[in-house]
């Protein structure tokens, strides 16, 4: 049985229920959003060949503490850096390293900024240097993914309208969506009900309501769905070593459809924009 609750009578902690969240709960988010999304912006002209994932993974860090902001995966259930970098055929959760980036990568960079108590989740995929048509093309499948499940939520849709337009359409584009992970309720708390699954039918989950924030964040393989993880609990791949791609937002919905919460402020967020000063 779903139940909503209305965020601020609820306990501090995942309880099953969903949250709905007022004016107050919706600036909150606008404002710590607003520091993810800039920090993307940012990456833009840092992510080049050379540079390594231990280097972005600082910056981040550095970002969030010039801008009131602390990464919210920072020692979070063992987890001990700023974000999460995931190459090539890493679908999600890549840790930093002191690997060199190479031309011809892709790489999805993850980063929530905790605000004064609320927490802004966004990730984009970086080209490294100049890419493969088949990386080029999965990265717009991907985003388009994104934007078509966004344009699925208004109050009285349900969860499932999100996964359906998702499904549909990557799999039309002869892609796989990946079942392991999925996108969450998020606020007050970094995880939260409900889950939003990226494929299914648009007549099951929970239905939509107005003040329900969470994420949108499809994962889209060129090959199978099928992902494994690795050894250090995290990071996960996969299972044909085939590319991965994922683009997050955060939402919130409202009385007429949804907020994008994490929209880039320079217009960057989708594959192909670059920043002005780059080729």
């Amino acid at each position: 049985m779903v139940t909503y609750i209305e965020a601020g009578a609820a306990p501090y902690k995942n309880t099953g229920a969903i949250r709905l969240y007022g004016p107050e709960g919706f600036e909150g988010m606008r404002q710590a959003c607003r520091v993810t999304a800039r920090c993307l912006d940012e990456l833009v002209t840092r992510v080049r060949p050379g540079v390594t994932t231990e280097e972005i993974d600082r910056f981040v860090f550095e970002f969030g503490m010039d801008h009131g902001a602390l990464p919210a995966t920072l020692n979070y259930r063992g987890y001990t850096k700023s974000c999460c970098t995931s190459i090539n055929h890493v679908v999600c959760h890549g840790i930093p390293n002191d690997k060199p980036l190479r031309e011809g990568d892709i790489v999805n960079i993850d980063v929530t900024y905790v605000v004064d108590g609320w927490h802004g989740d966004s990730s984009r995929m970086y080209p490294v240097g100049e890419i493969k048509r088949a990386a080029e093309r999965l990265l717009e499948v991907t985003h388009e993914c994104l934007m078509r499940g966004i344009a699925a939520v208004r109050p009285g849709a349900r969860t499932g309208a999100i996964g359906e337009a998702i499904q549909s359409y990557a799999e039309a584009e002869r892609c796989a969506v990946v079942r392991d992970f999925c996108g969450h309720g998020v606020g007050r708390l970094f995880h939260d009900a409900p889950n939003i699954l990226h494929y299914g039918n648009a007549n099951e989950g929970p239905e939509l309501k107005e003040g329900m924030i969470f994420t949108i964040e499809p994962m889209i393989n060129i090959g199978r769905p099928h992902v494994k993880v690795l050894s250090d609990g995290w990071t996960a791949v996969t299972r044909d070593r085939s590319l991965s791609a994922q683009y997050e937002h955060t939402v919130g919905v409202t009385a007429d459809g949804c907020e994008v919460f994490t929209l880039s402020p320079a217009g960057l967020f989708k594959p192909g924009i670059k920043a002005l000063g780059t080729a």
